[in-house]
C-alpha cells in the first residue's frame, strides 16, 4: 500500500475544522479528537461546519460534542482494584480489561480495524501499540494466555499484509511510522510455545517486515535513504535509523508541535525538518529522550533522523537471525546462508561501530558528525540483549550498568535531567527486561537479580498506594511522581503488567 492509498488520517479528513478543535483547547489531550468518530461522512461535516461557525452564537466544542462520538474519559470503566490480592491476581483481572474484540469497520472512524482480539496498554492508549505488545506478550505467556498471544501476532500479520509494515499502532494517524521491529521476537515467544512451525508459519511476514526497513538498501549511490544507512567505516554493510515521511506535525499532538515550531520561530522547509526528527523519535518509541537531543538538550534541538541507534540496528540483527533460522525449518538453504551473512555482516558493524573502549558502552552513532554520541542511555544493553557482545564488553557494560545506571527502583533510562519521560529519573518497564536479559545472558545473574528486585518492589509500594500499575517509574526516588512527558503518567498498562508477571515468575519459579 502506498501514501496514496493508505486510509486518511483525520487532519486530512476534516482541514480546517480539525486545526480549529485542535488549536482551540477543547479537548485537554489533543489525542482525544483524533480519536473521535464522525456521526457524518467528514464532507457534510465540513459543509455543516462552514455554514455554522460564523453565527454569533456557534459554539465549537458543542457542535463538535453533537457531531461525534467522543470516546471515555480514562479510567470511566468502573473498574476498581483489589489491592489486598497484591500485583499478580490485579494483573490477571486486568487483562480482561485491557482486551478489545475483533473491531468491527466504522465508517470515518481512526481506528484501523483488526481481525482478531488484542490486549491495549491502558489509559489514553485505545489502540494496540507496536513495541509494548512484546512485553505485554511476556506476561500472556507466563498467564497462560496463549490463545490471545496467537491473536495479537496475527493482528500484526494482518497489519503487514495490508500495509507492508507494522504502524505504530492500529490508527490512521500512525500509518507514517512504524516502532522498534519486535515481531520477530513475538514469533519467538511463540516458537517456545508451539514449536519452530510458528517460524514458518510467519515466515512471508517476517521476510516483509524486513524488506520495508531495508527498502532502500539495494541502491548504493545513496549512503542515506529513508530508513537505510551506508557508512564508509563498514563498507557493504547496511545499518538503519528511523524515519517518518510526513514533514507535518503529528495529529495527536498537533497544538504542541505548532506551538513549538511558533516559539522557535520556524516555518517551511525548517518547521518541515522539526516534525520529521519528532516523527522519527516517535517511531523509536523513546519520545523524548535526550539521546535524540543537542547539547543544548531541549526540543529545538531534536535529531532523531540524524542518528544511527544502536537499539533498532540490534533489533535487526534479531530479524535476520530469526529469517536465518526461519528459511532452516522451512528448507530453503540458500536463503538461510543469505540471512547468516546479513546478520554476521550488521553484527560486526555494530561491533565497530558503536562500541567506545575508551567508554566501555555501546552509543548511538551521530550521522552529521560522524561520531559516536557521548550520552550514555540503557540502549547501550541491546548488544547484550540479542547476544551479540564480546565477554570482554559484556563485562564492560555490566560495570556501568551496575555503577551509573542501577538505582533503588531499578534501572533508570538514562544519565542525563532534561525532564523528558525517557531520561533521568524514570525507568521504563520494557528496558528493565531488556537489562535483565541481557546481564544473564552473560551470566552477570546478581545484577540482574537485584535490578530485577528492585523493580518489583518498586512496583509493589506503587501499587499499595494506588492501586495501579504505571506506565513508568520515579526508579531514583520513589516518593516523588515521574516527570516529563505530553500527558499524564498512564495507569494499566500492558508492559508494565507483562515484565512484573516475567520477572515474579523468576522470583517465584
Amino acid at each position: 500500500m502506498t501514501n496514496e492509498t493508505r486510509p486518511l488520517s483525520p487532519d486530512q479528513l476534516l482541514g480546517d475544522l480539525f486545526i480549529d478543535v485542535q488549536t482551540s483547547r477543547i479537548f485537554s489531550d489533543s489525542k482525544t479528537f483524533v480519536d473521535c468518530v464522525p456521526l457524518v461522512a467528514p464532507e457534510q461535516l465540513l459543509a455543516l461546519y462552514e455554514s455554522e461557525k460564523s453565527k454569533p452564537d456557534f459554539d465549537l466544542k458543542a457542535f463538535v460534542m453533537a457531531t461525534f462520538r467522543v470516546p471515555e474519559p480514562t479510567g470511566g470503566d468502573g473498574f476498581v482494584s483489589d489491592i489486598a490480592a497484591g500485583p499478580v491476581a490485579h494483573i490477571h483481572r486486568l487483562w480482561d480489561r485491557l482486551t478489545r474484540p475483533a473491531d468491527e469497520a466504522v465508517p470515518y472512524d481512526s481506528r484501523v480495524p483488526l481481525p482478531k482480539p488484542y490486549v491495549v496498554p491502558g489509559g489514553r492508549f485505545r489502540e494496540i501499540f507496536y513495541w509494548d505488545s512484546y512485553f505485554t506478550m511476556l506476561g500472556l505467556m507466563d498467564s497462560g494466555r496463549h490463545d490471545l498471544m496467537r491473536d495479537m501476532i496475527d493482528n500484526f500479520a494482518h497489519l503487514i499484509d495490508m500495509f507492508g509494515y507494522i504502524p505504530n499502532g492500529n490508527r490512521t494517524y500512525f500509518l507514517s511510522r512504524s516502532q522498534p521491529p519486535y515481531f520477530a521476537l513475538m514469533v519467538g515467544l511463540l516458537a517456545e510455545v508451539d514449536g519452530p512451525d510458528a517460524l514458518t508459519n510467519y515466515l512471508p511476514q517476517l521476510q516483509c517486515e524486513y524488506d520495508f526497513w531495508m527498502n532502500d538498501a539495494g541502491d548504493a549511490t545513496k549512503s542515506i535513504s529513508r530508513r537505510t544507512v551506508r557508512l564508509d567505516t563498514v563498507s557493504g554493510v547496511v545499518l538503519n535509523r528511523y524515519w517518518d515521511d510526513t514533514p507535518t506535525p503529528r495529529p495527536e499532538s498537533y497544538r504542541e508541535e505548532i506551538n513549538l515550531s511558533g516559539k522557535l520561530n520556524l516555518a517551511g522547509p525548517m518547521a518541515a525538518e522539526l516534525y520529521v526528527h519528532i516523527r522519527a523519535a516517535c517511531e523509536s518509541g523513546w519520545d523524548f529522550s535526550s539521546r535524540w537531543l543537542g547539547n543544548e538538550a531541549t526540543m529545538a534541538t531534536i535529531r532523531a533522523a540524524d542518528i544511527v541507534p544502536v537499539d533498532l540496528n540490534c533489533l535487526l540483527y534479531a530479524l535476520e537471525d530469526t529469517l536465518r533460522q526461519a528459511y532452516e525449518h522451512a528448507g530453503q538453504s540458500d536463503k538461510a546462508v543469505q540471512f547468516d551473512h546479513l546478520a554476521t555482516a550488521r553484527k560486526q558493524a555494530i561491533l565497530t561501530i558503536f562500541w567506545d573502549q575508551e567508554t566501555g558502552f555501546f552509543h548511538d552513532y551521530d550521522l552529521v558528525n560522524g561520531k559516536r554520541i557521548a550520552g550514555l542511555t540503557l540502549a547501550g544493553a541491546f548488544p547484550l540483549f540479542v547476544n551479540l557482545a564480546t565477554d570482554a564488553q559484556a563485562a564492560a557494560v555490566h560495570e556501568r550498568l551496575n555503577t551509573d545506571f542501577l538505582q533503588a527502583g531499578g534501572w533508570v533510562t538514562t544519565l542525563q535531567k532534561t525532564g523528558q519521560q525517557w531520561d533521568w529519573p524514570n525507568g521504563w518497564a520494557p528496558l528493565q527486561w531488556i537489562v535483565y536479559k541481557g546481564l544473564i545472558n552473560y551470566s552477570f545473574t546478581e545484577t540482574a537479580d537485584t535490578g530485577r528486585d528492585n523493580w518489583l518492589s518498586l512496583n509493589d509500594r506503587v501499587f499499595r498506594a494506588t492501586g495501579k500499575m504505571m506506565e513508568k517509574y520515579n526508579v531514583v526516588d520513589a516518593a516523588l511522581s515521574t516527570g516529563g512527558g505530553e500527558y499524564p503518567n498512564q495507569d494499566g498498562f500492558g508492559w508494565t503488567n507483562g515484565v512484573y508477571l516475567r520477572f515474579d515468575k523468576y522470583v517465584n519459579k
